[in-house]
């Protein structure tokens, strides 16, 4: 193992030019190695739901000609699985894939948020929440590095939008980027260590993620302890040098030896230590050894058993949104009316940097007619996927076709063209001659159902128009039997939105300030990100985070909490059971959020901060048991640097959806830690009370004003007021002279005494 070698004795081994040219690709996929020191050259390749590994015959930018691989869902059903087992065991599959096509890393998974709805790469990210997506993220890097592949937790950081991301500068405050941005990468680093992290190519607060030593060095490295190396994505690079001392190891592709010369240059003339440069091989030493050790040269796989566990997790990554007098599952009789180009050239996947050539493909039509059994099934294609024109012929076959149906079943989406890498989306609506289609089958065939094939929310102005709705996100090869199983009640469906739907693209936190303007994107929404913002409004969307309907119903009960009142650093074990109240076998995701009944910072009124997702049989009950910790119930302090729980109650919030809250229980949380403020003139009364110094003086103290027992009793809630948010400065005034300028300052110098324990 690379423990067991002396890397810093093969460094030293090494010339300056040898060092240096490590820190650059050796051409579009490889690392680059040293014969002569018996360093391997090894591969990386794109993922993250799928091997796409180039042919030798491939395009020099790597976008084309890639090996057969198992395509999963991608990211944005995935995540709406909630299924942590489930996205591990997605991740072994790949991870024997990689050892199958001798690849040593996969270049995934992706934990950016979903700030808008319009962000092209959205179907490759988890989700809108930060909790939800680490936790997501940290079990999909679990499964490929269990079988010595590793993975590249990418793209950090506010990674969010398109758009000019090569030049873009995302300016965020402290504490939204800590709590939202930040947050979901943190988890998955502490908890899964990826073997390389992957910066963006964005500007963060003025200065590139990959030279932003603040990121990559600060909290990455050295608060967050990340081990391997980071590598910047394709063609992130501004200036090598810099990059390399802000904690950026690896550049790729290759800059064909332009990087390498530039590193040399710059420990020659003294910008660069070397002992930095040593540092940097020494963190890709170590992965590539780990890499090396852990080759499985006769490595295979069974691409139908693959095929397989793609169909089930496409099962779980789907959406059951409406389902109007239970017209679904649907019955095995009749005629079914399949309508729709997407129903026999299906989107199944993303389009980008991430698009895999699939070992197999369903026919979702085939598909469809093979578990219809007794039903005669047929089909019409009612659109044209490449064009926006309606066909008033071929909306006159839909609806023949779907008039002398006993049921249809419409597939709707967005094609290549509207989501994708490269570029954002402009608004949230289907193409015109889908909706025109949607309308015109619904005004002959009201038993209707929608399957929707996208990687993003869309408006559904139709969505009264269709008894049920199933959103069946980009579920992969597989993404036919999957549809297939849904909507005949082979399996019940178990996935919960992981995104908000908005009713419209105006009612999205972000939409007065995205894109930005030129380079500049603000995100003045702040911590108001998704179902944060919907709940805090009051806001109605079209379907909340975490929603989803099943065929069965299930029964919460007994939410107990292991202790009523804890300090902040004790754990809080809160239990709950689920009883499945209906007829079918069916999965249910429980989730938990906290809500601070009261605080003095700005807080959402709710956070996810657990979840799990358990299979009951009707008539079953299972007990849900999560454990909250300290960071469950604290948010960032800016001043203070750290995170903090302030004092007070907390409501522990049960639901099945961030809307559908059933169970509610209050704990009191007391804070072990005081806010470590610093005091000045123009602090106020009210300042001074939120720390015990500054609390005796103003009991000792307040008395000390000539008027303050001596105003009217109706005037009391305006002295009240004065004094409450009067600066420290106002006592001198307003003391009568008993508070002099010097008092003033030997107040402010004892209150701002650290005590020895912070020294």
């Amino acid at each position: 193992m690379s423990e067991q070698r002396n890397l810093k004795a093969l460094i030293a081994e090494m010339t300056l030019e040898e060092k240096a040219s490590l820190c650059s690709g050796r051409d579009t996929w490889h690392l680059q190695g040293i014969e002569r020191l018996g360093i391997p050259s090894v591969m990386v390749t794109d993922g993250p739901h799928g091997l796409r590994k180039q042919k030798a015959t491939a395009d020099h930018l790597g976008l084309f000609n890639s090996v057969p691989a198992t395509c999963f869902p991608s990211a944005a059903g995935v995540a709406s699985s909630w299924n942590r087992k489930l996205i591990e065991a997605m991740g072994e599959a790949l991870g024997k894939e990689c050892q199958a096509e001798n690849v040593a890393i996969l270049l995934g998974p992706g934990a950016n948020i979903k700030r808008s709805p319009l962000c092209g790469r959205n179907f490759e990210y988890f989700s809108e929440d930060p909790y939800l997506s680490s936790e997501m993220a940290a079990s999909h890097i679990r499964g490929v590095q269990s079988q010595g592949v590793g993975t590249s937790l990418k793209h950090f950081a506010a990674n969010n939008q398109e758009h000019r991301r090569m030049t873009s500068d995302s300016v965020v405050d402290e504490r939204t980027l800590r709590e939202i941005y930040l947050a979901s990468f943190e988890g998955a680093v502490k908890q899964a260590q990826p073997w390389t992290v992957m910066c963006a190519y964005n500007q963060v607060n003025g200065e590139f993620a990959s030279e932003n030593e603040r990121l990559l060095t600060d909290i990455l490295k050295e608060e967050w302890g990340h081990e391997g190396f980071v590598v910047s994505d394709w063609g992130a690079v501004n200036d090598r040098v810099k990059g390399l001392a802000a904690g950026l190891e690896l550049e790729m592709p290759s800059s064909s030896g332009e990087g390498t010369a530039q590193i040399v240059e710059a420990v020659r003339n003294g910008e660069l230590d070397e002992e930095k440069l040593d540092a940097a091989v020494e963190r890709l030493l170590r992965v590539i050894f780990q890499a090396a050790d852990q080759r499985r040269p006769d490595a295979a796989f069974d691409p139908v058993q693959h095929h397989r566990l793609a169909r089930e997790v496409a099962q779980e990554s789907m959406v059951l949104l409406k389902n109007e007098d239970g017209i679904l599952p649907l019955k095995r009789s009749g005629t079914i009316a399949v309508i729709g180009a997407l129903a026999k050239q299906p989107r199944y996947q993303g389009s980008g940097s991430s698009q895999i050539n699939p070992t197999f493909l369903d026919d979702i039509t085939e598909e469809i007619a093979t578990s219809a059994r007794d039903a005669e099934v047929v089909y019409t294609p009612g659109y044209d996927l490449k064009e926006e024109e309606t066909s008033p012929q071929w909306l006159e076959q839909a609806k023949q076709l779907a008039a002398s149906a006993s049921v249809a079943v419409l597939f709707a989406g967005l094609p290549n063209s509207y989501e994708s890498e490269g570029f954002d989306r402009k608004h949230l609506r289907i193409p015109q001659n889908q909706a025109a289609l949607i309308e015109a089958v619904a005004e002959v065939q009201p038993h209707l159902v929608v399957v929707l094939c996208n990687g993003a929310p869309v408006e559904m102005p139709w969505i009264g128009k269709a008894k049920a709705v199933l959103e069946a996100y980009l579920g992969g090869q597989a993404l036919g039997g999957a549809v297939a199983d849904l909507l005949f009640g082979v399996v019940s469906p178990s996935g919960k939105l992981a995104e908000t739907f908005p009713l419209q693209l105006s009612d999205n936190p972000s939409y007065l300030f995205f894109p930005g303007e030129g380079d500049k994107v603000e995100y003045r929404e702040g911590l108001f990100v998704g179902y944060r913002y919907y709940d805090k409004k009051n806001l109605t969307p079209l379907f909340p985070f975490g929603y989803g309907l099943s065929y069965t119903t299930f029964e919460y009960s007994n939410l107990i909490v292991d202790k009523k009142q804890l300090k902040d650093i004790e754990k809080l074990q809160v239990s709950v059971d689920v009883t499945n109240t209906g007829s079918y076998t069916a999965k249910e995701i429980i989730q938990l959020y906290i809500r601070d009944k009261e605080s003095t910072v700005i807080r959402p009124d709710k956070e996810l901060k657990g979840f799990d997702k358990v299979e009951l049989v009707p008539g079953e009950t299972k007990t849900v048991v999560f454990e909250l910790d300290y960071r469950s119930f604290a948010y960032y302090d800016v001043e203070s640097k750290d995170w903090m729980v302030e004092t007070g109650e907390f409501d522990i919030l049960i639901g099945k959806s961030s809307r559908d809250i059933v169970l509610t229980e209050t704990v009191s949380v007391y804070s072990t830690t005081e806010r470590k403020l610093r005091y000045h003139r123009n602090s106020t009364i009210s300042d001074l009370l939120a720390s015990e110094k500054g609390a005796a003086f103003v009991q000792n103290y307040i008395r000390m004003l000539p008027f303050a027992a001596a105003v009217e009793e109706s005037h009391s809630e305006m002295l009240k007021a004065f004094m409450e948010f009067m600066p420290l400065r106002g006592l001198v005034s307003f003391s009568g002279g008993k508070f002099t300028e010097t008092h003033l300052k030997e107040l402010l110098d004892e209150l701002n005494i650290e005590p020895e324990s912070d020294r």
